[in-house]
């Protein structure tokens, strides 16, 4: 099967801070490209400079760090390197996560909590066509060309609504909200019934989970 890196030593980059992770994969790799150039790093940080000075081809990264998200250097990695293809591979829930990466650059994502064989599938697919979509990714794909809002379901909040689900978000309760914007509690309660419906959520903690996962992508 001819693929874009035929007849091409292929370089690697893998930035994951647990070693065994990024040995794992390295195994894995050179089982599928024998001849391949792998280079390592554990910070987020070294991630675009490697990129750059390595001339890396295929990068396979986790999605957090313990100096950051990888997601605000995905826009970066393809500027100093247009060519890249970027794997994100990361524990985080690929319903909730998936969407906003591939907005922001990458070109696949696997979970970490696949079994071997099909993380080894995904990696040689990846290698072979430069992207990689599990089932879930393809239909929350599908589901986005209907419904824009599902890379970010705050996006469907006023902004007077996402101001006072952030309050809720810091522990703040109706009577503090109401004297903090100068607003009767009963329109607190009113919004907060709006914010509960748009979000198809029942409850504060699934408030603040979304507030955590989608704010500020």
């Amino acid at each position: 099967m001819e693929t874009e890196f035929e007849n091409k030593e292929i370089i690697f980059l893998l930035a994951d801070d647990h070693s065994i992770v990024r040995q794992g994969i390295e195994i894995i790799l050179h089982d599928i490209v024998p001849d391949a150039r792998v280079f390592h790093t554990s910070s987020l940080h070294q991630i675009v400079e490697l990129t750059e000075s390595k001339g890396i081809d295929i990068a396979i990264i986790d999605a957090h760090f313990p100096d950051g998200n990888s997601l605000h250097i995905l826009s970066e990695m393809k500027r100093v390197n247009p060519d890249i293809k970027i794997l994100i591979f990361s524990g985080l829930e690929e319903d909730l996560h998936v969407l906003k990466f591939i907005k922001a650059g990458a070109n696949g994502f696997l979970s970490k909590l696949s079994e071997e064989e099909e993380i080894r599938e995904a990696i040689s697919y990846f290698v072979k066509k430069g992207e990689y979509f599990s089932a879930t990714s393809r239909e929350l794909l599908v589901q986005f060309l209907y419904n824009p809002n599902l890379i970010n379901p705050l996006n469907s909040l006023t902004k007077r609504e996402l101001e006072i689900a952030e309050m809720y978000a810091e522990g703040l309760g109706n009577l503090e909200i109401a004297n903090k914007l100068d607003i009767k509690q009963n329109t607190v309660s009113t919004i907060k019934k709006n914010i509960f419906s748009k979000l198809k959520i029942e409850n504060l903690v699934e408030l603040i989970d979304l507030i955590k996962t989608h704010h500020n992508i």
